[in-house]
């Protein structure tokens, strides 16, 4: 099942058009309103946006519009080096997100990710640039700092001799490559474009390079990293891990009482996705019984499996950050709901949207996990420990 069909038909005519005719290309795009231009963005592929924003007439109108995953999205299938000019429009809350979603091993910021998003940033400019640190958690820029440079501070009533090859801005902070002969222009870019627009932040970065402790940054980070990771609609890796909770076989096919599993209030979605195919063709049972619910209840029914697809990307320590993590993670939780939807209809004698009505798509799923019979290609994490 795919969400989004590789091309469809309007973008393939206007990549077309673009190939033969640029200009015609252009005016048609500049016809479109700017949700009609942003949406013919969201629905191509990751790897055609960057032609199709390039056709727009105002792109830096467009670009803020996108939803922060698939910004996210685009400049990956674009490579960040490349994306500086998609980057140079984006708003904070999309840059932030960013981050949040690509520059994370686990529990722990990557460092070289970091340095690739804050290069790439430089390069768009630096009002981007500093748009970017100011919005970002201090923690984690001190983090990416410390892993680069070391700083010296150096007053000038005191006698100590400055390091070799160290730079500095203001004759106090002396800054050196961690590594000799590393390469820290972005680093001084970024710390250049501080001080000379924000020096308390500029002051701030340097005093945590030299006195705050690593461990500290990082639990930080992660705390404030996980709060809007939840309002992304991805909980924390022990709440997601509970669809993997093991049902016995006699708690198989009992249906619990007082749920309201349609009772759903709706979110921002971080990520493009108008509607999920619930249609009678679909080859997923779950979807075929969507397709029959009333249109309320399939509004919360959407909004319901895609926190689910969301746990399940969580659980199995998916790349977020990653457009085909998205296609896995509904692959799976359709095939596992689906399968637990069966057993449950099947057992209790009910159609299949009346289990809809009645039970939670997470127990759905966890039903059909207990069940057994792993597909083939999907991996399954449920089973296992965390991730290093």
């Amino acid at each position: 099942m795919d969400v989004r069909p590789s091309l469809l038909p309007e973008t393939r005519r206007l990549l077309k058009l673009a190939r033969e005719d640029e200009a015609a290309a252009e005016r048609a795009v500049a016809a479109l309103s700017l949700e009609a231009q942003t949406n013919l963005v969201c629905e191509a592929p990751p790897s055609h946006r960057h032609k199709l924003l390039a056709l727009a007439p105002e792109p830096a109108a467009v670009i803020p519009l996108i939803p922060v995953a698939e910004l996210c999205f685009t400049v990956k299938a674009l490579g960040l080096w490349d994306a500086s000019w998609i980057l140079e429009h984006a708003t904070s809350e999309q840059i932030v997100a960013c981050f949040d979603l690509d520059a994370w091993s686990d529990l722990t910021p990557d460092r070289e990710v970091l340095e690739a998003w804050l290069a790439a940033l430089a390069e768009a400019g630096e009002e981007p640039l500093l748009r970017a640190v100011q919005s970002l958690d201090p923690e984690l820029i001190v983090l990416y700092l410390r892993d680069r440079i070391d700083v010296h501070l150096i007053s000038k009533d005191q006698s100590l001799e400055v390091p070799e090859g160290a730079q500095t801005l203001e004759g106090q902070f002396y800054v050196v490559p961690k590594k000799a002969g590393d390469d820290v222009a972005t680093v001084l870019r970024l710390l250049d474009a501080l001080f000379r627009n924000d020096y308390w932040l500029y002051f701030r970065m340097l005093q945590g390079v030299s006195w705050e402790l690593e461990s500290e940054l990082e639990e930080w980070a992660l705390r404030w990293r996980t709060g809007r990771m939840e309002d992304l609609g991805f909980p924390p890796w022990d709440e997601a891990m509970r669809i993997y909770g093991y049902l016995r076989p006699g708690e198989r096919s009992r249906i619990p009482q007082d749920i309201h599993p349609l009772d759903v209030r709706e979110w921002h979605l971080p990520v493009w996705m108008p509607e999920l195919p619930v249609a009678a063709e679909s080859r997923y049972s779950l979807f075929r019984a969507a397709a029959e619910l009333e249109a309320d209840e399939r509004r919360a029914f959407f909004y319901s499996f895609v926190a689910i697809a969301n746990k399940v990307a969580v659980a199995d320590a998916l790349d977020l950050g990653d457009s085909e993590t998205l296609q896995g993670a509904i692959d799976k939780a359709a095939s596992r709901a689906s399968r637990g939807l069966e057993h449950l209809a099947l057992e209790n004698g009910l159609q299949l949207p009346d289990v809809l009505r009645r039970v939670t798509l997470e127990r759905l799923f966890r039903v059909g996990t207990s069940l057994g019979e792993v597909e083939p290609g999907i991996p399954d994490r449920g089973s296992h420990e965390r991730a290093p």
